[in-house]
């Protein structure tokens, strides 16, 4: 991927004016997820449109240079299931040109309380209109557990829907205040991915945390409007419903990490040790472990001092 060594982050005053403020900090930290104000104006939701129309026609700005082991990569031969496909920053530069809009790693980085914010995985997503597609569950989870190897609990997700999405088409929920819970019961089986677990498994791992925790278990279904989006913390859990509307639920699983976060070894029960897709991807470190900053691939979304240089 083509990078520019240094690059400038600013804000108008328009964009400034859209940050949350001490108070949706504050509320960040206790609830865990956040509803944004208006980050994209509705012709930059609808190219964010026509450019995965694009990308879902085979069109790429490049490829990625190795097939990592756990890709979601939905093909036309998949079907009509509910469509996932990692890398599109990488993959795709219009889609990429909209994403890497600082506006959204500044409120990221507000929220995370962090002065440096870099893209860490970016997922785009088509739940199809298709009634009883077993697919469009997303059982309950938190992302944290599929990075196990990042050092970072600061990390958090931005999820964007490209039009506006309530309920009925399958939206986003969260638990409420989840973030804050001690976890009990974790074994190997949780860094794999949702689509890899059993759902009422997930279902039960929920309830034994909520009881452990001492709480109810509070679900917010996040009703966005188009142009807006929500963050939820890395230790947040959420899922989704079916989409019971008639059109698909488009969407980007924006996945961020703060400046401070990198490669840990995470070790298995069984002596083996964890992995993320990044790491047969990024460049290697001196010491030899996986560089989680790499331009490339982990680009800088927004930086506090007004500039970045990884390259």
């Amino acid at each position: 991927m083509t990078t520019t060594p240094t690059r400038s982050f600013t804000l108008t005053e328009q964009e400034l004016a859209l940050l949350p403020d001490d108070d949706d900090v504050a509320f960040y930290a206790e609830h865990g997820w956040y509803l944004s104000k208006k980050l994209f104006t509705d012709q930059e939701v609808d190219r964010l449109v026509a450019a995965s129309e694009d990308y879902y026609a085979g069109e790429r700005s490049r490829t990625l240079p190795v097939r990592p082991p756990r890709l979601a990569a939905w093909q036309p031969s998949d079907g009509p299931v509910q469509r996932h496909n990692d890398y599109v920053h990488y993959e795709s530069d219009p889609l990429a040109g909209l994403l890497r809009k600082p506006l959204i790693g500044a409120v990221a980085a507000r929220l995370a309380g962090a002065a440096e914010i870099r893209v860490f995985q970016s997922t785009l997503i088509l739940k199809p209109a298709v009634s009883g597609e077993p697919s469009n569950i997303v059982p309950w989870h938190f992302d944290k557990h599929y990075w196990s190897t990042c050092t970072s609990e600061r990390m958090l997700t931005a999820f964007i829907p490209f039009h506006d999405c309530d309920e009925e088409m399958g939206t986003l929920t969260v638990v409420d205040g989840s973030h804050l819970w001690k976890e009990t019961g974790r074994d190997d089986s949780m860094t794999k991915h949702f689509a890899e677990r059993d759902k009422a498994d997930l279902e039960r791992v929920l309830a034994e945390n909520a009881a452990y925790n001492g709480t109810e278990i509070r679900k917010v279904p996040l009703v966005i409007p188009k142009g807006h989006m929500s963050f939820h913390h890395c230790l947040t859990y959420h899922g989704s419903g079916p989409n019971r509307s008639p059109r698909p639920r488009r969407a980007v699983s924006f996945h961020l990490q703060d400046g401070g976060n990198e490669y840990r070894r995470f070790e298995l029960s069984d002596g083996g040790v964890a992995a993320y897709n990044h790491d047969v991807l990024v460049r290697r470190l001196p010491d030899g472990r996986p560089d989680y900053a790499d331009p490339a691939f982990c680009p800088v979304l927004w930086s506090a001092d007004g500039s970045a240089d990884h390259g």
